[in-house]
């Protein structure tokens, strides 16, 4: 029975209001005959001999898509990483290293359950966030939590509000999707998750509300941004969930940048 917690709660998480789409979509639900794919964007702006690309981050994924991402990091002068607490890491990987289990977060745990059950790999597994060319750009644990208090903000409150605006077309059987996690059919799972995955972050970044979890995070990770591109870095990848970018995008524009690339990485790939 325990699937059904981390479930329920991705639901709740993935809605939140709808606003008008920006120039670019930065994630998307292919679909064929055979298969349906949820495909994150990765979009590159420049300006002044400087790249930045906005590289989608999809929490649990095919265990390819994180393979393909590790090897397309190295060609980056710097990847900007979020992780709440992030800054933390490198201890978290010394205790590893010498035999000490690192208590995971209750939200580290949920991500596992989910991935274990959609039998899709885990990003904080996945990932190689000890990589050289890595720099953590989000807020410590303290950092959120203070803002948090000072906005009156929190995930739970975060969650729910973006729920009364959700978009019920996009929403899955709740039905159906109580089988399926009953009968254990990831694969039945998956395609009743993908909608609803996909338009949450769309509409999450589309939020006009400044909130912790989008508008504080995302001044942390331009304020490292800057600062790496002052120190002489000419080639970035900012990796963030696609409910950032939109308003990442806009202030890049608005900085001068121009877009002048963009693809699509497949982060599941769901045969029919």
């Amino acid at each position: 029975m325990k699937p059904f917690i981390p479930i329920f709660a991705i639901l709740t998480l993935v809605t939140a209001a709808k606003e008008p789409r920006t120039a670019t979509d930065f994630i998307r639900v292919e679909r064929s005959e055979e298969k349906v794919l949820l495909q994150p964007a990765l979009a590159t702006y420049e300006k002044d001999g400087v790249k930045v690309s906005l590289i989608g981050a999809v929490h649990i994924a095919d265990k390819t898509y994180y393979t393909d991402l590790n090897k397309r990091f190295k060609s980056y002068d710097r990847i900007l990483f979020e992780m709440i607490g992030g800054d933390q890491l490198e201890k978290v990987r010394k205790q590893e290293a010498e035999g000490k289990k690192a208590e995971e977060s209750p939200l580290g745990k949920i991500y596992q359950m989910i991935s274990t059950f959609l039998a899709l790999a885990d990003q904080k597994t996945e990932i190689d966030y000890t990589a050289e060319n890595f720099i953590h750009a989000d807020l410590t644990m303290a950092e959120f939590q203070t803002l948090q208090e000072e906005r009156s903000e929190s995930l739970l409150g975060f969650a729910m509000e973006a729920a009364k605006n959700s978009d019920l077309k996009k929403q899955p059987s709740t039905m159906a999707l109580m089988q399926a996690v009953m009968t254990g059919d990831s694969k039945r799972a998956k395609l009743l998750l993908v909608d609803a995955l996909a338009g949450g972050d769309e509409a999450m970044g589309g939020l006009v509300t400044p909130t912790v979890v989008i508008s504080d995070r995302n001044a942390k990770a331009l304020k490292v941004l800057d600062a790496q591109i002052a120190k002489g870095d000419k080639n970035l990848g900012i990796f963030y969930g696609a409910a950032h970018f939109p308003a990442m995008e806009k202030t890049l524009l608005e900085k001068g940048y121009k877009k002048t690339k963009q693809e699509w990485l497949t982060a599941w790939t769901v045969e029919k």
